[in-house]
């Protein structure tokens, strides 16, 4: 398979076997997006405006205090808040009536999200071109052990439309055919964990198989975030 520059990134993530090809790659630019914004960036006037005005959805606030320095984000804070206090001075953070109507006035733009979203778009680009052009990648994508709920829909969003003609009935079924397979694995996970607590399968051999932890891995499948953690 000819690499490219733009193609490792994907590659990389793709060349993994264990869990969601996408999630792999969310989690990859969010470590760098997090780096990059408590690194030596957070000094840069044009990333503390743009961090003053867009913040942090709370998942990302969360994942900042678990750094190791918090000298950063109490910098970035420090400013932030000052950027809300000045909104809600000049009344610019008051909801519209078209939020009131529809009752969704919870601020969530964020800093991070933004950056993941910008790369993801360009990712699920290289997705689509590899899968036209390249046989092996089609190999690799058919031996992932699964994709995700919420990236399976993003696939057939963002790169199923880019995908050559010629190849793309066969990449919605391959994403559709990996996604129902860890589906189907962690239904069934669910399923027999309820029963366990039939007082018919109780006692001390009882057999949980794989599915004690199917609940969290359930959450997972449907988030593409593990309860308490990534």
């Amino acid at each position: 398979m000819a690499e490219r520059i733009y193609t490792i990134p994907v590659n990389e993530v793709f060349e993994e076997k264990d869990g969601c090809p996408i999630c792999r790659l969310r989690d990859i630019l969010e470590e760098r997006s997090l780096e990059y914004v408590l690194g030596p960036a957070m000094m840069e006037d044009d990333v503390r405006s743009a961090t003053n005005k867009t913040g942090f959805c709370k998942e990302h606030f969360f994942m900042m205090t678990e750094r190791r320095s918090r000298l950063p984000l109490a910098l970035i804070l420090e400013t932030h808040l000052d950027e809300v206090k000045k909104n809600i001075k000049n009344k610019s953070y008051r909801p519209d009536k078209k939020e009131i109507k529809s009752g969704n006035v919870e601020k969530k733009s964020c800093y991070v999200c933004d950056r993941i979203d910008w790369a993801k778009q360009r990712m699920y680009a290289t997705i689509a071109k590899l899968y036209s052009e390249e046989m092996d990648f089609r190999e690799l994508l058919r031996g992932q052990s699964e994709i995700c709920f919420t990236h399976y829909r993003e696939l057939h969003a963002f790169s199923a439309p880019l995908v050559s003609s010629r190849w793309r009935r066969e990449f919605e079924k391959d994403v559709d055919a990996l996604t129902l397979k860890s589906l189907e694995t962690i239904r069934d996970d669910v399923h027999h964990f309820t029963k366990m607590f039939d007082y018919r399968n109780s006692g001390e051999n009882a057999d949980f198989k794989n599915s004690r932890d199917s609940i969290e891995r359930a959450i997972n499948y449907m988030t593409t975030r593990m309860p308490g953690g990534k």
